[in-house]
C-alpha cells in the first residue's frame, strides 16, 4: 500500500500541472476576473461591521445628548407673541392694497365660557385633551394612517401644541420648528394645568371674521357675549376653528353643517351630550359677516388672497395675526381704471358687476371686481352664469385644434332641426339665413346653426377637455361643469350647445380661457399672490404657476383672427376711427334676455398683454343696458376711450 501511494502522488502532481489544467485555470480567471488572490478572512469583515455599529452608536448618543441639552436650554416665553395685522401690496411691492388682521380681541377667564361650549371645542379639536400629555401618540398614529390610506387630511396636533404654535412660534414650516413646538408643549404642560392651557387657547385662537378669541367670536357670529352661547352656537364656533374661512356658514353653508355634525357626533361619543338631545339640536342662524377693514372691492381681493394662501399651507390665522407682507399680482393702474369705469358707467346699486383681468404670460390677476361690499359677500366674478356667444372662441379654438377648415362651407339656414334637441328647432339671431357659410361669416353673424354643426363635427367631449385645460373649472358648486343638468335633454352629457355658450362658467374662469388664447394656446394657472413673507422677511411662499398647452399656436391664432379686432379710438380730438391692432385681438359680446328684458350681458377681449371679461347682471330694479359691458371694457382696456364703435352684441344661445 505505501508503495502504491508513493506512485500515485507524482501522478496527481502531473495532472494538476498539466497543460490542460493550466488552460482551465486561465479560462476561469478570465471569466471571473480573479487573479489568484486569496479571500479575505471573514473575521476581518466582522471587525469592520462591529466598528461601524459602534461608531454609529456613539454618533447617535452624541446627537441625543446634544438634543437633550438643546431642549433643556430652550426657554418657554413668558408671554405670547402679540398678533399683528398683515399688509397686502399691489404688484409693485410697496403700494398698500389692504390691511388684513385682528380687529377684535377680548380675553375672558375660562369660567365665563359655558361647559357645553368648552366640550364642543374639545370634540372638534382634541377629544382626549384631559387624558393625554402635551403630545398625543394616538393622534400622530391616526394622522399617519389617514395619510397612508388616503383618508383625507387629519390633524395630529393637540390643543397644547396648537396653542404653542399660535402663541410662541413663527410660520416656518421646518423640522426644527416642529421640534420646538413639541418641546415647548411639554414645558407648557409642566408649568400650567389643563384648564389654564385651554383658557389661553380659547383666548388666542382665530375664529374668522376678524375675531381673535372666543368672546370676540361669539359677538361676531351671534351678537352675544360668550357666556350667553348655547350648545348649538358653541358647536358652530368649534366648527370654524379648523378652517375659519371655508367653515364660515356665510362662505360654505354645506361644509359648515357637515363639520357641525362631526362635532355633534364627537359630543355624543364622549358622552358629553345625549343622543336624544343631539338629535333635537338645529344648526343656528349666524349674523352676516362685517369687517370694516375689508370693505369695498379690495376686501374681495383680500378674500382671494386668503383662500389662495390657505391652498399653499398658510392658514387664515397666520395671515390674520402673523404680520405677513404679501405682494399680490394686482396692477394698481389696472385696478384703478376698473373702479373708475364702474363709478362712471355702472353707478346703480341694482347691478351685479364682475370684472376680471388676467396677464396671459404669467397668469397673474391684474384687476378684480366681484362686488362693492367687500370681504364675505357674494362674489359675482367667481359665480357661474350662462355666457352665450362670449364662450364661442374657446369652442372655436378646440375645433381648429381638431382640424376645422376655414374654407369649408356650412349650411347656415334657419331654423334647423338637430336630433339632440328633442324636436326644438334652432334659429339664427333674427332668423338670418346663410345657406353656404364659412366659419368667418358664421362667427361674424353669430349664425348658431353653423356653430352647432361645427361643435357636432368636432365632438363636444373633445371641446370640454380642451376648454378645461384652458382654464374653465371642472366643477361649480360641487357639480361637473359643461354638462347637461337633471332637467336638460341629455343629463350628465355635453351637447353641441357648448359652442353657443349654453353652459354656465364664471367670469374669472372665462378670463383665464381668453388669456390662454392670448398666450398662443398656453394656459398659465390664474393666481393673485406673487409672494408672501413673514414680518422678519423670511420668504414663506412664492408663486410658481403651472403651465400647460391647451391649444396649438395655430389654433389660437386662427381663433383670434376669426373673432375680430378690438376697436381702439385715438384719444386726441378728431373723427372717430377704428385702428387695427398690431396683432389679432379677440373681442366678443353677448346678451341674455328674458323676452325683451335684458337679464345679463357680457363683453370679453384678449391679446398677448391682457385678457379682460366683464359681466353685468340685474340684481333687482332696472335691467342693465345691453351695451354696458362693452362701454366698461372700452374704459378698462389700456389705450382706449369710450364712444368708439363696438361690435354688435350677439344674443345668448337658446
Amino acid at each position: 500500500m505505501p508503495g502504491n501511494a508513493a506512485r500515485f502522488r507524482p501522478r496527481v502532481r502531473d495532472v494538476v500541472n498539466s497543460p490542460a489544467a493550466l488552460l482551465v485555470r486561465r479560462i476561469l480567471r478570465t471569466a471571473t476576473g480573479r487573479r489568484g488572490r486569496r479571500r479575505r478572512p471573514v473575521r476581518r469583515w466582522v471587525r469592520r461591521v462591529r466598528r461601524a455599529v459602534a461608531g454609529f452608536g456613539a454618533l447617535l448618543l452624541t446627537a441625543s445628548l446634544a438634543l437633550v441639552g438643546w431642549a433643556v436650554g430652550l426657554p418657554l416665553p413668558a408671554d405670547p407673541v402679540q398678533p399683528q395685522q398683515s399688509v397686502l401690496y399691489y404688484s409693485d411691492g410697496h403700494t398698500v392694497l389692504a390691511r388684513i388682521g385682528v380687529v377684535d380681541r377680548t380675553a375672558v377667564p375660562l369660567s365665563r365660557v359655558p361647559l357645553t361650549v368648552r366640550r364642543a371645542v374639545l370634540a372638534a379639536e382634541d377629544r382626549s385633551f384631559y387624558t393625554h400629555g402635551a403630545v398625543s401618540g394616538r393622534g400622530i398614529t391616526r394622522a399617519v394612517w389617514a395619510d397612508l390610506t388616503d383618508g383625507g387630511a387629519e390633524g395630529a396636533s393637540t390643543i397644547t401644541q396648537q396653542y404653542v404654535r399660535n402663541a410662541y412660534l413663527t410660520l416656518d414650516r421646518t423640522v426644527s420648528r416642529k421640534m420646538r413646538e413639541i418641546v415647548l408643549a411639554e414645558k407648557l404642560e409642566r408649568r400650567y394645568g389643563k384648564d389654564q392651557i385651554l383658557g389661553r387657547y380659547l383666548n388666542t385662537i382665530y375664529f374668522g371674521r376678524g375675531a381673535y378669541g372666543i368672546d370676540a367670536a361669539a359677538r361676531a357670529y351671534f351678537g352675544v357675549p360668550v357666556e350667553r352661547l348655547d350648545t348649538a352656537q358653541g358647536m358652530v364656533l368649534a366648527t370654524v376653528i379648523k378652517d375659519p374661512t371655508n367653515f364660515d356658514p356665510a362662505v360654505d353653508p354645506a361644509g359648515a353643517r357637515a363639520r357641525w355634525r362631526y362635532v355633534r357626533a364627537g359630543l355624543v361619543s364622549q358622552h358629553w351630550l345625549g343622543a336624544g338631545q343631539a338629535a333635537r339640536l338645529r344648526f343656528p342662524a349666524t349674523r352676516p359677516p362685517t369687517e370694516a377693514d375689508l370693505s369695498g372691492p379690495s376686501g374681495l381681493i383680500a378674500q382671494q388672497v386668503e383662500w389662495e394662501l390657505e391652498r399653499h399651507g398658510i392658514t387664515a390665522q397666520q395671515l390674520r395675526t402673523g404680520g405677513l407682507r404679501v405682494v399680490t399680482t394686482i396692477d394698481r393702474a389696472a385696478q384703478q381704471r376698473t373702479e373708475a369705469a364702474l363709478r362712471r358707467e355702472a353707478r346703480s346699486a341694482n347691478l351685479a358687476v364682475a370684472v376680471v383681468s388676467v396677464d396671459p404670460q404669467t397668469g397673474g390677476v391684474r384687476a378684480y371686481h366681484g362686488n362693492t361690499k367687500g370681504f364675505g359677500y357674494f362674489d359675482h366674478a367667481g359665480a357661474a352664469a350662462v355666457p352665450g356667444a362670449v364662450f364661442t372662441p374657446l369652442a372655436l379654438a378646440s375645433a381648429f385644434q381638431h382640424g376645422l377648415d376655414r374654407d369649408r362651407l356650412w349650411d347656415g339656414r334657419s331654423p334647423q332641426q338637430f336630433p339632440d334637441r328633442n324636436g326644438v328647432p334652432l334659429y339664427n339671431p333674427g332668423n338670418a339665413q346663410c345657406p353656404r357659410c364659412t366659419i368667418d361669416e358664421a362667427v361674424a353673424g353669430s349664425y348658431d346653426t353653423v356653430l352647432y354643426r361645427v361643435a357636432r363635427a368636432t365632438d363636444p367631449v373633445r371641446i370640454v377637455h380642451d376648454v378645461r385645460a384652458a382654464g374653465i373649472a371642472a366643477r361649480y358648486d360641487g357639480r361637473p361643469s359643461l354638462v347637461d343638468g337633471p332637467d336638460d335633454p341629455q343629463p350628465a352629457l355635453t351637447r353641441p350647445a357648448i359652442a353657443l355658450g349654453g353652459y354656465p362658467v364664471s367670469p374669472a374662469d372665462l378670463a383665464s380661457g381668453y388669456a390662454t388664447l392670448g398666450n398662443d394656446g398656453v394656459a398659465v394657472a390664474r393666481h393673485v399672490v406673487a409672494a408672501a413673507r413673514s414680518w422678519s422677511g423670511t420668504l414663506l411662499y412664492r408663486a410658481a404657476p403651472a403651465t400647460r398647452r391647451a391649444f396649438g399656436a395655430s389654433a389660437a391664432a386662427q381663433t383670434r383672427d376669426v373673432a375680430g379686432q378690438f376697436p381702439k379710438v385715438p384719444a386726441a380730438a378728431g373723427p372717430t376711427r377704428v385702428l387695427r391692432a398690431p396683432e389679432p385681438t379677440l373681442y366678443r359680446t353677448s346678451v341674455q334676455r328674458q323676452g325683451k328684458r335684458v337679464r345679463s350681458a357680457w363683453a370679453a377681449s384678449a391679446d398677448d398683454a391682457q385678457a379682460t371679461v366683464v359681466r353685468v347682471g340685474a340684481a333687482g330694479g332696472r335691467p342693465p343696458a345691453a351695451d354696458l359691458p362693452g362701454r366698461l371694457l372700452a374704459r378698462i382696456r389700456p389705450g382706449s376711450v369710450p364712444g368708439g364703435p363696438l361690435p354688435a352684441a350677439s344674443p345668448a344661445a337658446p
